[in-house]
């Protein structure tokens, strides 16, 4: 199988270097050259335009950072609509809309494709070592046809159901991730206060029912000093938008997720659209005072665990 990329941020670079480094034939695409030359390097062939990589591919991956990026991806004349074709297959790996995957989805069937959705989970150090969570929503025949190239990419691959669904379980858990970290800061606020230890802080944590993924990962790089978490405030904003919408067009009115929201603008106000969004938590360090700085945390979270094959769960 043909394999086309694109978009090789701090996401897709990862997802798409797996690939790669497992021998699949993969062709790539960005507007950073910088990040195309590296894989040509590697041995990715490059693509002039989305539409050229569609057309030499059998399965065309989008990892984008934003709804709109993706529909210009996706329309645009030189786009990966024109270039699709029947039995192809679109892979929108971008945490998105899921009324946009749905309208574009029904764009890729008028040209005999399969859409499917298949956001990831898990954090950057997780897709580098391809241990990252994988979502898939869409036909069910398509998803076991790729299942061997998306046990390269994740380790844990979850098929939800119907097209749109891995994208509205996605947005739900970035959701959840981002309240964790707007209460960690003020945890890490209550415990240096306290006076605690703070190393003795974070196991306990992990050892208790107040401990989550984004403790165990984030809290790291805040207690380091780095923040170094490989993902922006305006990235968290966008997916806490996404979810918000997503309430208001349920009419299921929220009220911990605005609330929350307005904490990330703030910090964005703060500290700038490109601060890493585990920042948040500075907003309390500042306002007290005071810092979580504690010794013996990396700087920037690495995956231990070891790289295999994944596995449908």
């Amino acid at each position: 199988m043909k394999i086309g990329f694109i978009g090789l941020g701090n996401v897709g670079g990862k997802l798409a270097s797996s690939l790669l480094r497992k021998k699949f034939n993969l062709t790539v695409r960005d507007l950073n050259k910088k990040l195309t030359n590296e894989f040509q390097n590697k041995g990715a062939k490059i693509a002039n335009s989305a539409k050229e990589l569609a057309e030499q591919n059998d399965l065309i991956i989008t990892c984008l950072p934003s709804p709109e990026i993706c529909t210009e991806v996706m329309e645009s004349a030189d786009g990966v609509i024109n270039g699709l074709s029947k039995n192809k297959i679109w892979l929108e790996m971008s945490t998105t809309d899921e009324t946009e995957v749905k309208r574009l989805g029904k764009l890729v069937l008028d040209k005999g494709a399969t859409p499917l959705d298949a956001p990831v989970s898990g954090g950057c150090h997780r897709a580098a070592t391809g241990n990252i969570a994988v979502f898939v929503g869409g036909e069910r025949k398509i998803f076991d046809q790729i299942l061997p190239v998306l046990t390269i990419m994740g380790k844990k691959i979850l098929h939800t159901g119907e097209l749109g669904t891995a994208t509205i379980l996605k947005v739900i858990t970035n959701y959840l991730a981002s309240v964790h970290l707007a209460a960690l800061g003020e945890a890490w606020t209550v415990a240096k206060k306290s006076k605690l230890d703070l190393n003795k802080t974070f196991k306990g944590i992990a050892v208790s029912s107040g401990n989550s993924f984004v403790h165990e990962t984030e809290s790291q790089v805040i207690l380091n000093g780095s923040y170094n978490i490989n993902f922006t405030m305006d990235l968290v904003q966008k997916d806490m938008n996404l979810f918000n919408e997503l309430s208001k067009k349920l009419n299921t009115p929220l009220e911990i997720s605005p609330f929350v929201l307005d904490i990330f603008k703030d910090a964005q106000k703060k500290y700038g659209s490109r601060a890493w969004s585990s920042m948040v938590v500075k907003r309390l360090e500042d306002k007290f005072d005071i810092d979580f700085r504690a010794s013996g945390f990396p700087d920037e979270l690495t995956d231990d665990e070891k790289e295999e094959n994944g596995y449908e769960i």
